[in-house]
C-alpha cells in the first residue's frame, strides 16, 4: 500500500501526485466562469432578439411621433425624429434610428413619408411654396422634386420610385403612431431592407 507525506508526495519514492479534488475544484471553477462570461452575452442577444428594432411581426418599429394637436392643420409637413431604445448586457440608451415627415391631411387622417431618398440615400428636404412654385420635397443630391405626397415631379427623376411612405395609426386619444422602417435604395420597388 503506497502511503503519502502531508505535501501529496509519495513516501517510497518521493514522486508528488495531484489529489483528484484539487483537478475536480479547478474544473468546476473553470465552468462556472465560462458560464458566466456568457450570461452578459446571452442577455444582451435576447435583448437584441426581443427589440422593437428587431421585430419583424410588424414589418417595423412601432413608434408614437407626435399628437394630432402638433401637426398643422393646412397640411404643411413637419419632420420627426425616430428615436429607439437600443439595450445591450449593462446599458439600455435611446439612439436616432431615422426621420419621418408627418402631415394632416384631414381632420383625422396623417400621411407619413421617410425622410431618405428613395435614389442614393440623401435626406430629403421640405421646401415651401416660393415665388408661383408650389411647395414640395427637395432632394440636394440630385435635384429631384417630389410632391407633397411624395410623388415624383420630374419626369426624367434619377430616383427609381416614389418617396417612401410609411403606416400610420392614429390612436383615440390623438397620438400618432407610425410603423418606421428602412428601404432598399436605387431600385423600382419599395423592399424592406433585411
Amino acid at each position: 500500500m503506497t502511503q503519502f507525506d502531508r505535501n501529496g508526495s509519495c513516501c517510497c519514492c518521493s514522486t508528488a501526485v495531484e489529489p483528484n479534488r484539487r483537478g475536480f475544484t479547478g474544473s468546476l471553477i473553470a465552468w462556472l466562469l465560462g458560464v458566466v462570461a456568457l450570461i452578459p452575452g446571452i442577455g444582451s442577444g435576447l435583448a437584441a432578439m426581443l427589440s422593437p428594432l428587431a421585430s419583424k411581426s410588424r414589418g417595423g418599429l412601432r413608434v408614437r411621433l407626435t399628437s394630432l394637436d402638433n401637426l398643422p392643420a393646412d397640411g404643411t409637413p413637419r419632420k420627426f425624429p425616430v428615436v429607439a431604445e437600443k439595450i445591450n448586457a449593462w446599458t439600455t440608451s435611446r439612439e436616432p434610428v431615422g426621420a419621418v415627415y408627418l402631415r394632416k391631411t384631414g381632420d383625422h387622417q396623417v400621411e407619413a413619408l421617410h425622410v431618405v431618398c428613395p435614389h442614393a440615400g440623401c435626406s430629403v428636404e421640405y421646401k415651401p411654396a416660393e415665388g408661383g412654385r408650389k411647395a414640395q420635397f427637395f432632394c440636394p443630391c440630385h435635384l429631384a422634386n417630389f410632391s407633397l405626397s411624395g410623388k415624383r415631379l420630374d419626369a426624367v427623376s434619377p430616383s427609381p420610385r416614389d418617396m417612401d411612405s410609411l403606416e400610420v395609426e392614429i390612436a383615440e386619444n390623438g397620438d400618432v403612431w407610425v410603423v418606421f422602417q428602412n428601404f432598399q435604395l436605387g431600385i423600382a420597388s419599395k423592399t424592406p431592407m433585411a
